[in-house]
């Protein structure tokens, strides 16, 4: 029970880096603690094309299981095609893919107590290597967030839905509890992911109320409904601002966390794929792989991304504060309006400062003192974000 490395949680992250140290370094013994039977959970992961590189693109490929050469955004007053490719992962694929490379899965119990270089696990069981912690976020004061909360059912129709590619946002919905849109992922000529997805104050939603409403977004589309193959859930963090060398305090003497647990996922979209993969990437990198020179290298990276995304902060304290619940919607139609490069850019975290400028040049699509009160930071790390 002896590994060069272990990673707590067998979540996207610790599998994506697992699985790029397996392919740079097979020399290494890694193993994934994971408490359910199955790495990945029962989740959707999808990114655009442009939000990774090409070298990333390349060794990603076996996780993709849907590419679309195109992306669609409906909203009250525009209606806009994109041609940026984009792709989708499942917890299955990811799975399958982690089956059988060489590394070794303890799983079917939690980590009963973690350190930085060994894990007890619930039988007592110790493991010895350098941990990295990708147990999901870690709730702290030092990040004000909102949420971006959601359920989805996989369809089965009755007959093909029509659809060639994803409609990433369908804002035309009743807006209730905040910036609501539809979210559709055509997987097959007759099958589909729909999620109600909402940007909200709170994290709580009733779950048989959004299967209905799903079920009659389905029927206004005419699209009759055969079978409901699964569901998916989740609550993503959107962060508003934070102080996140203070964030990173807390992990001092502790394992190097990974994940959404180092704060790596966009603060807009809540998209983690990209990010995961670029911190593979890094840790693949390292010569040598102790926890010190691990956490370090984590943070670094956590702390690089969170700059990059200065601006999809300051544009989510516009979101949250500026614009009533109702009609956040606003906000995101006015974007779309925007050229496609400048759009994949900002998704992508790589916004030029002719971007930024773009983004907020001409009339607010909110009040304007309450935009401007919305784009000064407030409240706990703002000093990080000047």
């Amino acid at each position: 029970m002896d590994f060069d490395l272990i990673f707590v949680g067998g979540g996207l992250s610790s599998s994506l880096a697992a699985y790029r140290l397996r392919q740079t370094r097979p020399e290494l013994r890694i193993a994934i603690v994971e408490k359910d039977e199955r790495l990945g959970g029962n989740h959707t992961w999808c990114f655009h094309a442009t939000d990774v590189t090409r070298a990333q693109l390349a060794w990603l490929t076996p996780f993709i299981t849907t590419r679309w050469e195109g992306q669609s955004v409906r909203f009250p007053a525009r209606e806009r095609h994109l041609t940026t490719p984009y792709l989708s992962s499942t917890s299955d694929r990811l799975d399958e893919v982690m089956d059988g490379i060489g590394i070794t899965r303890i799983s079917g119990q939690p980590a009963a107590h973690v350190e930085v270089s060994s894990v007890t696990l619930a039988d007592q069981t110790v493991v010895n290597g350098t941990v990295i912690d990708g147990r999901g976020p870690n709730a702290a004061d030092e990040l004000t967030i909102g949420f971006q909360k959601f359920l989805g059912l996989e369809l089965k129709f009755s007959k093909p839905h029509g659809l060639q590619h994803p409609i990433i946002m369908d804002a035309t919905v009743p807006q209730t509890d905040g910036y609501r849109f539809v979210y559709v992922l055509p997987f097959t000529e007759d099958t589909a992911l729909i999620e109600d997805t909402y940007y909200a104050d709170g994290h709580q939603f009733e779950r048989q109320e959004l299967r209905d409403e799903i079920h009659a977004y389905a029927a206004r589309q005419g699209w009759d409904i055969a079978e409901v193959i699964r569901e998916e859930e989740g609550v993503l963090p959107i962060v508003l601002e934070g102080d996140l060398e203070a964030y990173f305090d807390h992990f001092t003497d502790q394992p190097a966390p990974i994940g959404l647990r180092a704060a790596l996922f966009h603060p807009i979209t809540g998209y983690s794929l990209p990010e995961a993969a670029a911190l593979a990437d890094v840790i693949a990198a390292l010569p040598q792989l102790t926890p010190n020179t691990v956490a370090k290298a984590v943070r670094e990276q956590s702390l690089r991304r969170w700059r990059a995304h200065r601006f999809s902060r300051l544009l989510n304290r516009m979101l949250f504060r500026a614009a009533e619940p109702e009609l956040r919607y606003v906000v995101l139609q006015r974007f779309y309006g925007l050229p496609q490069a400048l759009i994949e850019r900002f998704y992508a975290g790589r916004s030029t400062l002719g971007d930024r400028a773009r983004i907020l040049a001409g009339k607010p699509p909110v009040p304007i003192i309450r935009a401007i009160k919305a784009l000064a930071p407030r409240g706990v790390g703002t000093g990080t974000e000047a």
